[in-house]
């Protein structure tokens, strides 16, 4: 069967007027990770059958493949058909036709969240410490408490010394057991930039009394200034919110314009079949696996809003996050509206009948298909770490040119 053909002004339409519309790029994600619109999420051909069902929740949702001229649409159209999806498109001319309409190329993944990221700290000019001054106050026994915002494997793979794990949604509600003294400086890290820009922006969002300030580029800043890293450290942040967090944290939900809802509200969302819904659970997975509210994916909300193009390639969906103490959920949902979702958080829901089980976990790509991210593992050349820092630098301009973000800063 022949596909549709949309341009690419139909796409920059459709982004545009926030339509929903899922853009896929059908390539392995070492291919997608050399070049993409901004709001394209990779879901490789050989991997729809694993992965649709969880990243496209409506079967009638508008869907545009493409790849760049390697012949990947058909059998990905194919397989999407005989999964009952609908309405599928192909994107004519492919890759190519975007670049000659003249618009932007994006390269590795996440890049809406690193670019967002990239914006925030340009916005709210976030306060940052380099590696040498961090190694400095280290050196001087300074009253500093440094938290890791990465998932606890990538911690436990490589961690700035000293540092306690807690990762990025945990820290409004982790911070103050880090760190009980407001006189105490709070350091936030990541492997590179996004994370720990979040991370801190969140903390001061909050109100957190204590001094807070970003390592500037994160593990890959440390190693390229020659600082050892620590390996294997299994540290935990505990939970202990500061005083007014909670109400603080749902504030800045309200600010940037998240709406609270029921159980009766979000039947009404469910109900409704021409709107795709994502459903998370932003607590850790230990928590998930205790008691969840059924249909809820768990997705910890550090690594949602970073991952947002992974966990719901739908562009225009609506986003319904839920939370038991209701710190995370708000704090992850205030970042997701800023990124121009229709995100809510779910009141209440844990008094009742709980689903019981571990997180879905899709299975890994075939690792010849994977990207290598710059900034994880142990062996990584340092050109490409700085070229990685370099590419950062430059998402702020490149979303300018490219102008379908939607974006705002709080």
């Amino acid at each position: 069967m022949t596909l549709p053909l949309l341009t690419p002004q139909d796409i920059r339409s459709a982004l545009l007027l926030r339509h929903e519309i899922a853009l896929l790029d059908v390539r392995h994600e070492a291919e997608f990770a050399t070049g993409h619109p901004l709001f394209a999420a990779n879901m490789a051909f050989d991997r729809i059958a694993l992965e649709a069902a969880i990243r496209l929740p409506r079967k009638n949702v508008p869907i545009v493949l493409y790849d760049d001229g390697e012949g990947l649409v058909g059998a990905a159209a194919d397989q999407l058909r005989a999964l009952g999806y609908s309405d599928i498109a192909t994107l004519g001319g492919g890759l190519q036709a975007w670049r000659a309409a003249g618009y932007e190329i994006f390269q590795d993944v996440n890049s809406y969240a690193k670019a967002f990221g990239e914006l925030v700290e340009a916005r709210r000019h976030t306060p940052s410490l380099s590696a040498d001054e961090v190694a400095k106050l280290i050196v001087d026994k300074a009253d500093i408490a440094i938290l890791d915002v990465r998932r606890f494997d990538e911690y436990a793979t490589m961690n700035i010394p000293g540092s306690v794990s807690v990762p990025g949604a945990e820290l409004v509600l982790r911070a103050s057991q880090a760190a009980p003294d407001p006189a105490t400086t709070i350091i936030v890290n990541c492997a590179g930039r996004t994370r720990s820009i979040i991370g801190t922006q969140s903390l001061i969002n909050a109100g957190l009394p204590n001094k807070v300030r970003a390592l500037r580029n994160g593990t890959i800043g440390w190693t390229l200034a020659k600082h050892d890293l620590e390996h294997g450290a299994n540290r935990r942040g505990g939970i202990g919110p500061f005083d007014g967090a909670a109400g603080n944290a749902r504030d800045v939900a309200y600010r940037a314009g998240v709406r609270r809802i029921g159980a009766a509200e979000l039947g009404v969302l469910e109900r409704e079949t021409q709107r795709t819904l994502y459903r998370f659970d932003v607590r850790d997975a230990d928590e998930y696996a205790a008691g969840h509210l059924a249909g809820f994916r768990h997705y910890a909300g550090g690594q949602l809003v970073q991952e947002i193009d992974m966990a719901a390639p739908v562009r225009g969906a609506r986003i319904v996050l839920t939370d038991d103490r209701g710190i995370r959920a708000d704090m992850t949902a205030s970042w997701l509206a800023q990124m121009g979702w229709e995100v809510y958080v779910r009141d209440g829901g844990y008094d009742g009948a709980l689903e019981v089980g571990p997180p879905l976990l899709l299975p890994k790509p075939d690792p010849s298909h994977r990207y290598r991210r710059p900034y994880e593992g142990t062996e990584v050349a340092e050109t490409a770490m700085q070229a990685y820092l370099d590419w950062e630098y430059g998402l702020v301009e490149q979303l300018r040119r490219d102008g379908t973000h939607g974006f705002y800063v709080i």
